[in-house]
């Protein structure tokens, strides 16, 4: 095998790697969402005992990166890739986290009755996902065009987050009982909004990988 093909191949394996945690995560937010829609805690136990995998996935990411870059020596271009798959392993762990921290306050909230049907939240978690699909698209692709898309549809996440939270100031008015729960639910949206900026990083560093300069896509 050429340095060349050896180059290639572990940055297939790494490509390879990040659509598996991609995926995980993914599974991840979408199982939270459907637990405290369910208030299944059974599966908020599970999202949280599963989020070793997704951890361990983004270990062997940095260390066949890592590996590649020491045994490689690869140039500046080359280089920014595997430094980019670094970053973005990074933002996708992080969701994972998320989804964790939603399964958490589903157990919070428990059995207690909804204090408000739960529509909205669903809906941001969809075009988180939906995000996560186009950012691992534009990677595998270098679709820069793609990439920068994202940041719009980071805008609808951001919209719904302010209609829910203050459809949730609203509430605590006037059922003060549910006080937790209320507080729970805007955790969840918090975390919502905080996976669409995760996202928007990634197209970030997408465009800093076929580029070569940085773009900020949070104005």
């Amino acid at each position: 095998m050429t340095k060349r093909s050896t180059f290639d191949a572990a940055l297939q394996q790494l490509r390879e790697k990040l659509m598996t945690m991609v995926s995980a995560s993914q599974q991840a937010l979408h199982e939270s969402i459907e637990a405290l829609k369910t208030q299944n805690i059974a599966k908020a136990d599970e999202i949280i005992e599963n989020d070793k995998k997704i951890n361990e996935l983004e270990r062997e990411i940095n260390e066949l990166a890592i590996m590649t870059i020491l045994k490689q020596q690869p140039v500046a271009s080359d280089l920014r890739r595997l430094i980019v798959a670094l970053k973005i392993s990074s933002d996708v762990e992080r969701i994972g986290d998320i989804a964790v921290n939603i399964a958490k306050s589903v157990k919070f909230i428990g059995t207690e009755p909804h204090v408000k049907p739960i529509v909205h939240i669903p809906e941001m978690a969809a075009i988180v996902n939906e995000m996560l699909d186009h950012a691992l698209h534009a990677f595998h692709n270098d679709d820069i065009e793609e990439a920068k898309r994202i940041a719009l549809e980071d805008d609808r996440v951001d919209e719904l987050q302010g209609k829910i939270i203050q459809e949730l100031i609203d509430l605590m008015s006037e059922k003060p009982e549910f006080t937790n729960q209320i507080t729970q639910l805007s955790f969840v949206t918090r975390n919502l909004e905080r996976a669409g900026d995760h996202v928007t990083n990634i197209a970030e560093n997408i465009l800093y990988s076929v580029k070569g300069i940085r773009i900020d896509l949070n104005y």
